[in-house]
């Protein structure tokens, strides 16, 4: 490990101000985490034996690094693990996975200074550290502290990621992503920064920066990049066009960055005139795995991260093309190591190779998250899913909201309401034909409410945020 993280018995004396620059050895961590164009030459086309080769020497790391962490000696012990059980990534199966709601209970022990962290500030010495955290959309957000070889690695794979998405030198890359306590929009700053040569142009959410202020800068400055939420860089290019009468498509923007999930690519590529890439990451780790130019599914940065695809229930992997949640286990972090963290999101191992010729693993996309999934009247249904249903009808702008409500007799209902993009048509004909269609598409009858564009900012918060609500659940305040 780089971190130069001093023990209880050189604890430094409260003067000592500690400098970032001394704190890592960045040659020693450029050689090994390359950062762009290098990476691409060099671990980008390692073959698969190469990449397992690697990857076993960084985990057995990782894990010497976990067992000094108090969370994961409890976690792990209280299921009868012991130091040197664990031989290699062909004994990955056999720790346990932990998720949000374990973290949320050690985070409440002692914050912001989580028993996950591992760095206690009465014990080590100081070293320059950055608190980001979830996006606390229920009870305090959660908090994640890095080390500079952490967030180094972090900025390093966000340059990599940029690089195969097309960012090069002085471009000016505008980052509508909120600026606060969420990783997001920082972690992209940083990213853009450091290690791409590219100009970050940091307007934040509508809330920081009003959308319409934002295209003009666009237009202004010639953006050539936009990274953002794709909900809400579909908000900024309908405002571009139906209200300030700019075609987004005439606009200097040459590509949209952004988490797709399952919103409609061609749709939102259509509107722009300019190509949509994916990406998929996290708050505790940043970027995980991104689109090539090929877009033929996310590659996993694979020198940094082992990448589960697991039965929810079972806990067993699933094979190419079957869904499953995503396991993530971390290859380089000293404070707060992911091993075997349940990111609770659905995705599936794409099949066979990209054409970029990388053979490392990729992922498809991001279908939803388990933990967001209702079962209405036996039938699983996931927001996104309906989201995705929503944004293939035209007379919406694909806005959408699905509340979840107690009826009469304990029976749940769900309405999914819409925003109208054709004031023209009756809005019943809308909700009904809807209705019909969600009911064929999901085998289960849902509510639909249409009501009128930007009907729904309230409930979304897509002009406020970058932490779009999709489902509302009104049962709990319902019934207390």
């Amino acid at each position: 490990m780089n971190d130069r993280l001093g023990s209880s018995v050189d604890r430094a004396s409260p003067d000592m101000i500690p400098r970032y620059h001394q704190a890592l050895d960045f040659e020693a961590l450029w050689r090994e985490f390359p950062p762009p164009p290098d990476y691409f030459s060099g671990t980008y086309r390692l073959s698969r034996d190469q990449m397992r080769a690697m990857q076993e020497q960084r985990f057995l790391r990782q894990m010497e690094r976990a067992w000094q962490v108090p969370f994961y000696r409890r976690h792990w012990s209280a299921a009868g693990m012991e130091p040197g059980d664990i031989r290699g990534l062909d004994d990955l199966a056999r720790i346990p996975p932990f998720s949000v709601h374990d973290m949320r209970e050690s985070a409440g022990n002692d914050p912001p200074w989580a028993d996950y962290i591992g760095i206690d500030p009465a014990e080590h010495a100081p070293l320059p550290l950055i608190l980001q955290t979830s996006g606390g959309t229920t009870g305090l957000p959660r908090p994640m502290i890095f080390t500079p070889r952490d967030r180094e690695v972090m900025n390093i794979i966000t340059g990599r990621r940029l690089y195969m998405q097309g960012v090069r030198p002085f471009d000016l890359v505008q980052v509508a992503l909120s600026m606060g306590l969420t990783n997001g929009g920082v972690l992209a700053r940083e990213g853009i920064w450091k290690y791409t040569g590219a100009v970050p142009v940091m307007t934040g959410s509508g809330a920081q920066t009003p959308t319409r202020r934002q295209i003009e800068l666009i237009k202004a400055w010639k953006a050539k990049f936009l990274i953002g939420f794709p909900a809400y860089l579909r908000h900024m290019g309908l405002v571009a066009r139906d209200e300030l009468k700019l075609d987004p498509r005439e606009l200097p923007v040459k590509g949209l960055i952004v988490h797709l999930g399952t919103d409609d690519r061609a749709a939102l590529e259509a509107l722009w005139g300019a190509d949509v890439y994916d990406t998929y990451g996290c708050n505790e780790c940043g970027t995980m795995a991104a689109e090539c130019g090929h877009k033929s599914g996310m590659h996993v940065f694979e020198d940094a991260f082992v990448l589960e695809v697991n039965d929810p229930e079972t806990l067993q992997p699933r094979s190419e093309g079957e869904r499953g949640v995503v396991f993530i286990t971390t290859l380089f972090k000293y404070a707060a190591p992911m091993i075997r963290y349940n990111m609770n999101d659905v995705t599936s191992v794409a099949a066979g190779e990209c054409a970029c010729g990388c053979v490392h693993r990729r992922i498809t996309k991001i279908f939803g998250r388990s933990d967001n999934m209702v079962k209405l009247r036996g039938v699983n249904v996931f927001p996104e899913a309906i989201g995705a249903i929503v944004s293939e009808d035209a007379r919406t702008n694909g806005e959408y909201v699905c509340v979840l409500e107690s009826a009469e007799g304990g029976r749940e209902s769900m309405t999914v309401m819409v925003e109208t993009a054709d004031q023209s048509m009756p809005p019943d004909v809308i909700e009904g034909e809807l209705a019909d269609r969600l009911k064929e598409a999901l085998g289960v009858r849902l509510d639909v409410q249409a009501v009128a564009r930007g009907g729904l900012d309230h409930l979304t918060g897509l002009s406020q945020t970058s932490k779009i609500k999709r489902l509302i659940d009104r049962r709990r305040s319902a019934s207390s």
